[in-house]
């Protein structure tokens, strides 16, 4: 059998159909862009139209910039329009958000509902193992960076260095971290593949079908209690005004329900739902992201850690509403270095995949491997860059030193 992309989704000898072999060193590992999933304003009878304007979520601040570009549908437009988490840089200040960490354990199961057993051992692949290092790491803790005088977290470093020139020296937008109830993603037998441990136990990693993953984790109605956000949500354990993440232990997406077009490794957007009297029936959006702890040795070295983690949350800082309104974060069209075409704020699909992707940090006694992460002058294609040191990428300045070509609709 030849298995597409040298991903080796093939059984192992005498093993079960969907046992894999533990390497995903030949995958071609990314991250998704997912709309906003959810209850629209527009679809809920209880939101009087005179109240429907506005939303409810986490503190913004917007900007635009001029530049010759093509939109989404081919036509020539020169205004562009972001929105971003936190204050203006220029007001300065620092803003905290609440950031829940809701670790995620996975239950694979048989076809008879109950968790599968395999070699005598449950396949129950727990997140445990990795949420201490997780809360520890350079995302939600301290670090020294050239963007700021006194250490910083990863995302606030990235943002005070593309906004270097302009913010106030006070300026912050920080997260505050807080365990919250570990929850359990069942998932049925057919969308999953996996790769055990050498003790013969679960797991080194999971493959999961990406349209299964997506109706277990949004909520399909209001008040849904059954998917892991709308839990959460209900519970009280994330709000509109955090920034959530939902994190999973060695847990990767294949799409098209082939499990060699793999593998996503996380994705931010938010959930939508309809507001009430509480919040003057404004909608509700809970921005959040599902991010995996990634082991080392599964994929190219550096590539582990805390690297999905930390490109969505900085995504989630830069772009928190995914170009909803297909206005705000929608950019001109760009081609990236990794080959990457696209027309949108994603700081961190712009270097995915890059020989010098990821940048070292030693922080509580161990090394993560957080992703550099592009700067909003790239994207305004922006010459020379306005950001610390004229870069376009941070922390490390030369892993972009180039602005993509100008480029047509879907850069044909």
């Amino acid at each position: 059998m030849v298995c597409a992309f040298a991903l080796a989704v093939c059984p192992a000898a005498a093993q079960h159909k969907d046992q894999i072999a533990p390497t995903l060193s030949g995958a071609r590992r990314g991250f998704a862009t997912v709309i906003p999933r959810g209850q629209s304003l527009a679809t809920s009878r209880q939101v009087p139209p005179a109240t429907a304007a506005g939303f409810d979520s986490i503190r913004n601040f917007m900007g635009e910039f001029q530049v010759a570009g093509i939109d989404a549908t081919g036509n020539p437009r020169r205004e562009w329009f972001y929105a971003m988490a936190g204050s203006s840089p220029e007001a300065g200040g620092t803003t905290s958000f609440n950031a829940p960490i809701v670790p995620v354990s996975l239950d694979l199961l048989d076809y008879d509902g109950r968790v599968r057993v395999v070699n005598g051992h449950l396949l129950h692949h727990s997140v445990q193992p990795f949420v201490g290092a997780v809360a520890n790491s350079p995302v939600f803790q301290n670090a020294d960076y050239t963007s700021s005088d006194s250490p910083t977290q990863f995302a606030d470093a990235v943002q005070r260095a593309e906004f270097y020139n302009q913010m106030q020296a006070d300026w912050h937008t920080l997260l505050k971290p807080s365990i919250k109830l570990e929850r359990t993603m069942a998932i049925p037998r057919g969308s999953y593949y996996f790769a055990l441990n050498p003790d013969g136990s679960c797991c080194a990693f999971v493959l999961v079908d990406s349209k299964i993953f997506s109706r277990l984790l949004f909520p399909a109605r209001p008040r849904d209690v059954t998917t892991l956000v709308g839990a959460a949500e209900r519970s009280g354990d994330i709000t509109t005004a955090d920034i959530s993440t939902f994190l999973f232990p060695n847990t990767y997406l294949y799409l098209d329900g082939n499990p060699n077009h793999c593998c996503v490794l996380g994705f931010h957007t938010y959930d939508s739902e309809p507001g009430d009297a509480a919040n003057q029936f404004r909608e509700k959006r809970y921005v959040f992201n599902y991010s995996s702890w990634i082991s080392p040795g599964l994929f190219a070295p550096g590539f582990e850690d805390v690297t999905a983690l930390s490109h969505e949350i900085t995504e989630s800082l830069n772009d928190p509403f995914v170009g909803s309104d297909g206005v705000h974060g929608t950019t001109p069209w760009w081609l990236s270095q990794n080959g990457n075409c696209q027309n949108d704020m994603e700081v961190g699909d712009a270097i995915e995949g890059l020989p010098d992707a990821t940048v070292p940090i030693t922080t509580n006694g161990r090394t993560y491997h957080p992703q550099n992460e592009a700067l909003l002058p790239w994207f305004e294609f922006q010459s020379p860059s306005s950001a610390l040191g004229a870069a376009y990428s941070y922390p490390d300045q030369s892993v972009l030193t180039e602005l993509s070509p100008p480029q047509n609709a879907g850069c044909e």
